[in-house]
Parts: structure tokens; sequence; C-alpha cells
């Protein structure tokens, strides 16, 4: 009695977000071994490779246990692949020593291979501001080019012609706000360093997202004076710099002028704990009471020490 064929399918983009026995069951005969040497990253790759102690932990599990999930590549010409989903993987295999890795290889378009990759990294915990702009700015781009399509029969060709924009389709598969959406890609329009200040968390997301409307040489006056201010913008500072800006009034001057404006944030606050002074006030003190009591109670200190001083040189 002859052998039964059996028909392997290899997993799709879905298949990257199944458990762990789903993909094993599922991969049995898509799997093989692909030296590390062949494998390319993925062009614009946009999520950063830390080699940091998460590494560090992921590439000592990989030496004792191996690469358990298999990387996602595609063909990129003879005995090359393209990396599409498991760069830190395989980064730990390379510190783990390891001569190849075990890969699914699948035929998929640049467009879709796009997708694949993005939705696959937006599954990690930590993701810089940085890396989740430019992935939201490359997924959008990818859909939009294959609803220009109309060999394709994809949800998306479906979704255009609904009359729905692509932005809004993207928002609703990442379960985010499409004004979130757009927020993150405007990121991309900031200098590198003006960037970097994001994902330091030393810029916030809103003035952000203003100043990335200032051309590429107003940033650099911005830059300048965050440096000299070592501060930088506030929302509103952000807004009336993007203001000037649409007029083409943004000189490096007004730049300075505008970032030397005292923030509310950062003024220095004092605080005292209320339970320290609630017996020198009634309980239906507002906040305003009881800071201009303080500061009454002490300016009549400062004046009584200044009459005993006085006294007592006399």
């Amino acid at each position: 009695m002859g052998r039964k064929k059996v028909s392997i399918t290899l997993p799709g983009v879905d298949d990257l977000f199944t458990s762990q026995g789903e993909r094993d069951g599922s991969a049995i005969g898509g799997v093989s071994d692909i030296p590390l040497a062949a494998i390319d990253p993925f062009p614009g790759h946009p999520f950063q490779v830390r080699d940091d102690e998460e590494m560090e932990r992921l590439a000592e599990s990989v030496a004792e246990n191996g690469v358990l999930v298999p990387l996602t590549v595609r063909a990129a010409g003879p005995d090359r692949y393209e990396l599409v989903s498991g760069h830190r993987r395989k980064r730990a295999a390379e510190l783990a020593g390891m001569e190849s890795v075990p890969c699914i290889a699948q035929a998929m378009t640049d467009d879709e291979a796009v997708i694949a990759m993005v939705d696959s990294n937006l599954q990690r915990e930590t993701i810089l501001p940085s890396e989740r702009a430019f992935a939201y700015s490359m997924r959008l781009e990818a859909m939009k080019r294959q609803g220009r399509r109309t060999d394709l029969t994809c949800a998306q060709v479906a979704h255009k012609s609904d009359g729905r924009r692509s932005r809004d389709i993207l928002a609703e598969e990442l379960g985010v706000s499409k004004d979130k959406v757009q927020r993150f890609i405007r990121l991309t329009f900031l200098s590198p360093e003006l960037l970097s200040l994001v994902d330091e968390g030393r810029m916030k997301m809103l003035p952000a997202v203003e100043v990335s409307y200032l051309s590429a040489e107003e940033q650099e006056r911005l830059l300048d004076a965050i440096h000299a201010q070592a501060c930088t913008p506030s929302h509103a500072q952000a807004l009336k710099m993007k203001r000037y800006s649409k007029e083409g009034a943004l000189t490096s001057a007004l730049v300075r002028s505008i970032m030397e404006e005292e923030k509310p944030n950062q003024i220095e606050q004092f605080k005292i704990p209320k339970r320290s002074i609630a017996r020198f006030f009634k309980p239906s003190a507002t906040k305003d009471e009881i800071e201009n009591r303080i500061v009454r109670a002490l300016e009549l200190l400062e004046q009584a020490e200044a009459r005993r001083d006085r006294q007592g040189g006399a």
C-alpha cells in the first residue's frame, strides 16, 4: 500500500499570532534551517534591536533551548533571504554562536511583507515612539499601494469601495484612534535629533507633533535653543512656533524668545503635607486662601525678625 501524500500549506500573516502549539501543528514540513549569513534584515526596518539585558537573557535562552519560534523570511535572490519577522531572535542566535536558525519561507509581495513585518513587531512589550511612528507610516503606505491595485481581493480593496480612508482602516486594525495614528506618523517629520528627545521622554508627544510642522531649518533653530535653554518646548510654545512658521516669520531670535518664556510646568513647586498645617486653617479653606495666609504669615515673620535685628543692633 502506497504512502498517502500530505499537502502542506505554509502559514499566512495570521499564523504569526497563533499559539506555539498551533504553529507547531501547521508548520510541519514547512520549517527549515537557514544559515544566519544568508538572511538579510528587512529594508528600512523601524524597530531597534538593542544589545541590552533583555537581549542577553534571550541569547542565554536560545543557547540553552534553541530558537523555539521559527523566523519568517522571504526569498531575496539566489540563496538569499529577507527577514520579515524575528530580528531579535536572529540577533540572539548570533550572540549564542549559532550558525543557522529555523525559518518559515513565505512568498510575499513587498507590501504584504511590510504589513507582516509591522504587525509582528507591534506585539513587542516596549516600543519607542520613533519605532511606532515609522512602523505606522510604512504600514499605511503599503495599504495605500494595495488599495490602488485592481488585481487584489484583500480586505483593503473592499474597505476602499465603501469610501473609508486607509488611515481609518489602519486605526481600526490596530485598535487605536485615527488621531493617534496621525500623531505618530507626524513624528516621522521630525529631525533625528528632535525625535531622539521624544524617545528619551524629554519632549512630550503633543508639542513634538506641532514641532513636526516646522521646516528642517526651523527645527535646527529650535534644537539650538533647546541646547541653550536646557529645556524642551511646551505645547503652547510649540503651537506659537508653528503659527509663526506658517507666516514665514520664525527667525532664530524669535525661537529663542519663545523658548525663554516661563512654562507653568517648569515653575519650581514647594509642597507641604496638608496634615502638617491643617490646624491653622478652617476645613473649608481653599488652596488659594491657604497659600495667601502662609505668604502673609511669612511676611509678618520677616518683619518681626527685621525689627528684632534692628533692636539688637541699637
